[in-house]
């Protein structure tokens, strides 16, 4: 997608912000056009990693989760504050690529999964067809008799054979004449609920580590250790054909998928095309400590440096290198600023956009614009109890009204806002919806200050509010 059409993309679901929606999809775009230089030039084009400043609800981790979504890359969001330094309890900041690796794991998954459905529905239609015709596959006449003798004895015997072998292409084209049928019957849906019996290997209970040190990849090894000591027991179960065809397609796809290709491709798509949204950056930015090291501040920062250099961080599935992956910070810095980081990590994120407060008519279109608006939740929500929600315009814009002053007066948390004040509007329709005799509910300007005036009386907004 050109910058223009990502914009576009991410303006159906995000209100205003386009600094850093420009910012965003200029980074996105600059890893296509990396892809298209020559190797030995590709190699040395790094992602320009970016800082989004910004109070908080103003659509900082939307961006970059709908970013994730719109080019289809392994994405992770993780707070900065889950980490402390090395030597400490508390994950290591290498766990985030594990993570990313992770995730990256599952998307390649269900792409072959994809791929090999169409010839692991074949194999589990012709697994079927076997439980249902026992024996219908693998039928194989008698071996002939040897016979020695006499000349009339061999020819009797040469008879014997051709009268065997014609009974027996009788027999086979007469049990796949019975097969053919049964496997019409069977993709025409008429033996869904017919009982058969299907082996299922039981697997050991997963064992899990929980350590500090980037231990979490060792869970994987001692499985695997524990799946090959423990002896692997078989069990009988009758299921219906419809539940089989479930675990059948399951055990079927697993084996069509080459496991090898799935690392070597989760792998490939990290390194290039991973994207991690670090949240949260300004609350491990901070003075130095005078007391010592400081392990939730600066220790974190030290960790991050590298990561974010470019690093090879072991996982489970081998090496992975993080030169290529796009950090995309944030945070609302009201305590600090983007200069109290560390020099070396400052320079990592060259590009930093500040994302703008939320003002009246941002909240307004924030309820009626986007493509999955609050409002449209809302009516689909209750369209589900027969209850017909209409928001009139006025209506919309007291509830517009309302969200900003309050965030005026109170504690600023942007967007999120809009969710207790609407959520406070539908209390009560929400209550007695499965009961309303009128079904036809209107929401307009007197009736959401009917239900807000009387928050609005107090001067302490917040102890009912947020």
């Amino acid at each position: 997608m050109t910058p223009r059409e990502t914009v576009a993309e991410l303006d159906k679901y995000i209100v205003g912000q386009d600094a850093a929606k420009r910012a965003v999809a200029i980074a996105i775009r600059n890893r296509w056009r990396r892809q298209q230089l020559p190797p030995e030039l590709r190699m040395d084009v790094t992602p320009k990693n970016i800082i989004m400043i910004g109070p908080t609800g103003v659509g900082k981790t939307e961006i970059a989760r709908r970013l994730a979504q719109l080019v289809g890359a392994p994405f992770l969001k993780i707070e900065a504050t889950k980490y402390t330094e090395v030597g400490y309890v508390g994950r290591d900041v290498e766990s985030m690529i594990r993570d990313i690796t992770e995730s990256s794991i599952g998307m390649v998954k269900a792409e072959q999964r994809r791929l090999v459905e169409t010839d692991a529905a074949a194999r589990v239609t012709e697994r079927l067809l076997d439980m249902l015709l026992p024996g219908s596959s693998a039928w194989e006449p008698e071996a002939a008799e040897e016979s020695e003798g006499s000349e009339q004895e061999s020819d009797d015997a040469d008879s014997d054979s051709r009268e065997q072998k014609k009974r027996s292409r009788e027999e086979k084209e007469r049990q796949q004449r019975t097969r053919d049928k049964m496997k019409a019957r069977l993709e025409a849906g008429e033996l869904e609920d017919r009982n058969v019996e299907l082996t299922v290997e039981t697997k050991a209970v997963p064992v899990q580590i929980f350590s500090n040190l980037g231990m979490e990849n060792m869970d994987v090894d001692f499985q695997n250790m524990f799946d090959k000591i423990m002896p692997k027991t078989n069990q009988n179960r009758q299921v219906t054909v419809k539940d089989a065809r479930k675990i059948l397609m399951e055990q079927e796809t697993e084996a069509l998928i080459d496991r090898q290709t799935v690392t070597e491709k989760a792998v490939a798509l990290v390194e290039n095309h991973g994207i991690i949204f670090l949240d949260e950056l300004d609350k491990v930015c901070g003075p130095s400590s005078s007391h010592g090291p400081d392990v939730s501040r600066q220790g974190v920062q030290r960790d991050l440096l590298p990561v974010v250099e470019g690093t090879t961080v072991n996982t489970r599935y081998g090496p992975v290198r993080t030169d290529h992956i796009l950090f995309i910070a944030a945070g609302a810095f009201h305590l600090s600023k983007p200069s109290d980081l560390m020099p070396e990590l400052q320079g990592r994120f060259p590009i930093r956009v500040e994302l703008t407060d939320l003002n009246r008519a941002d909240f307004l279109r924030i309820l009626t614009e986007p493509k999955h608006a609050l409002t449209k939740q809302y009516i689909e929500l209750l369209a589900t109890e027969g209850v017909k929600l209409t928001f009139t315009p006025d209506g919309v814009e007291a509830l517009a009204d309302f969200a900003f002053e309050v965030n005026r007066t109170t504690q600023n948390i942007g967007a999120r806002r809009l969710h207790t004040i609407l959520e406070r509007v539908v209390e009560e329709i929400s209550y007695e919806g499965p009961d309303l005799a009128d079904k036809n509910v209107t929401i307009d300007a007197a009736y959401v200050r009917g239900r807000l005036a009387e928050i609005m009386e107090k001067e302490d907004l917040s102890k009912f509010i947020l």
